[in-house]
């Protein structure tokens, strides 16, 4: 693992579907930036242990916890606490790129 990382410059696109990048992985979290081309999106799911952050990083998206749905810009920061449905979904036109950690990891 590398402790010092330029972020954007790690970020991977992909036609096909969402991509995930994964920048630090610990026993106690992990942390992957999500590259999204437009109308591309993460499924709504939820974990039943661990909270997830998102912070965006570019791009306009919506993201969804629990019954609410918001758009997101550059800037943002979403919790999605466990047990929470939570998704995220890049309407376009541009690009989506979105900071995720989670402690504790999923196992």
């Amino acid at each position: 693992m590398e402790r010092f990382q330029h972020v954007p410059a790690r970020a991977t696109f992909s036609a096909e579907k969402m991509k995930k990048v994964g920048l630090v992985d610990t026993p106690n979290l992990f942390c992957d930036v999500y590259c999204f081309e437009p109308g591309q999106a993460q499924a709504g799911h939820r974990h039943a242990v661990g909270d997830k952050l998102y912070f965006v990083l570019s791009g306009t998206g919506r993201i969804a916890v629990g019954a609410e749905e918001r758009s997101v810009v550059a800037g943002d920061l979403v919790c999605a606490p466990a047990g929470e449905d939570h998704a995220v979904r890049n309407p376009g036109p541009e690009r989506l790129t979105v900071l995720v950690v989670m402690a504790p990891k999923p196992t």
